[in-house]
């Protein structure tokens, strides 16, 4: 008898003593070391622009799209690996069959896919130069491509880029990547050059 009375003491006193609620633990991410910002230059033969990008990233020119080897239309890729990143640069010539018109619709439109999963897409011009002038994207929400961009001469040239991870879209977790991989692509905006 006295150790039924003693387990139930114990149980009423275990019982009010936790008085607070069971909260979950939210899940952690681990801390992400983020490098240096320093540039090379990017400015080789077959490419009609250069451009700068950070030291470490690769530059990968064997680009196919849908089957098709993209290396003599200036197609790159630009690979970020401690951060299972890529930047997708095409590169188009302006001309009667590809229209300034058409390129830029088609920048909006990859844009705009994203559109069922994201909270926002905001664009913003920019013009570097009056040779350099484009239109940023950002896309908010747990989308494949947070960042997006086109650069263009209006008369010759247009670049457009993307950038993807290797990863199940987590906007909160994938933020600080997003915000300093976001200003190298400003830095290559601002150091792009056509030749």
């Amino acid at each position: 008898m006295r150790l039924y009375i003693n387990f139930c003491c114990c149980l009423i006193i275990g019982l009010l003593a936790c008085n607070q609620p069971y909260v979950i633990k939210p899940k952690g991410y681990q801390q992400i070391e983020l490098p240096a910002k320093q540039f090379q230059s990017f400015s080789e033969a077959g490419y009609p622009y250069s451009f700068e990008f950070p030291t470490y990233a690769v530059i990968d020119k064997n680009v196919n799209y849908l089957g098709t080897d993209m290396r003599k239309e200036a197609w790159l890729n630009i690979r970020y690996p401690q951060f299972g990143a890529t930047l997708f640069v095409s590169y188009n010539d302006i001309t009667p069959k590809t229209s300034l018109d058409t390129l830029v619709r088609d920048a909006y439109t990859f844009a705009n896919n994203h559109n069922s999963k994201a909270n926002f897409i905001e664009d913003s011009a920019f013009e570097v130069n009056d040779q350099v002038k484009g239109v940023f994207f950002h896309i908010g929400g747990d989308v494949a491509t947070a960042y997006q961009f086109f650069a263009t001469d209006s008369t010759r040239h247009f670049l457009r880029a993307a950038l993807y991870f290797e990863t199940t879209p987590n906007e909160d977790s994938l933020a600080p990547i997003n915000q300093y991989l976001f200003k190298d692509m400003q830095h290559m905006v601002r150091s792009l050059r056509w030749k």
